[in-house]
Order: C-alpha cells, then structure tokens, then sequence
C-alpha cells in the first residue's frame, strides 16, 4: 500500500487528517481522533532501511499501530509487522506497508483506533 491510498482511506474510514509534528523528520505523520484528548491511533513513518534490518538505501515504510498485548507475540510472527518503531513495545507493532495485506492494514487500523478510543 502507498502513502496516498493509506492516507485518503484513513481520512476517509476514520474522519483524521496527517498532522506532522517533527521539524527534522518532515514525512513522519500522525493521525488523532478529533475532539477531546486528540490521542494517536496510528503513525506513518518512513525509515531507512537499515534501521529496521532490511537491505539496501531506500526508507521503508512503516505504520505503527496499537493492538492488544496479547496479540503481539502472534502478529510480530507475521512477515512484515515487526516491534513498534520508537513507540510502547507492549502495546504497538510497527506495519512494513509494503509487506503487509491492505485488508490486514486496514483491520489493525480500525481496531487501534477502537483502542485508543476514549
């Protein structure tokens, strides 16, 4: 999945726009529920490719979504979804979108954004 078609579906199923927060990292996204406390239930982030052990110069790119603790364990055995990158191990799971089923991205989405929803 690229960056276009996740970003419209997220804007779209989800009603959140990408903020960007970071000066030194300008693609890095984050998408929050609107209202109240604004919390994330995802982050878009394109890192180099040796920084996730894969091969080659290229950034890679990764959604961090939430999921259950319990579930962890299961789905980092999965290609493609891997320990959350720079976020709560316990709690989040890092998605290479290039590796990973759209159908898989978009239910790991839908049940972080129940997750994190108050």
């Amino acid at each position: 999945m690229n960056q276009a078609t996740l970003f419209s579906g997220i804007t779209e199923r989800f009603g959140a726009e990408p903020q960007y927060l970071w000066a030194k990292f300008p693609e890095y996204a984050v998408f929050r529920h609107t209202g109240g406390k604004q919390k994330w239930f995802c982050a878009y982030l394109p890192v180099a490719a040796e920084k996730i052990g894969r091969n080659g110069n290229d950034n890679v790119a990764l959604l961090n979504v939430k999921c259950p603790p319990e579930m962890v364990g299961g789905l980092r055995q999965m290609p493609g979804v891997l320990p959350a990158y720079h976020m709560n191990k316990t709690h989040w799971i890092s998605l290479v979108l290039a590796e990973v089923d759209a159908d898989l991205v978009w239910q790991l989405l839908a049940q972080s954004f129940a997750l994190t929803k108050k």
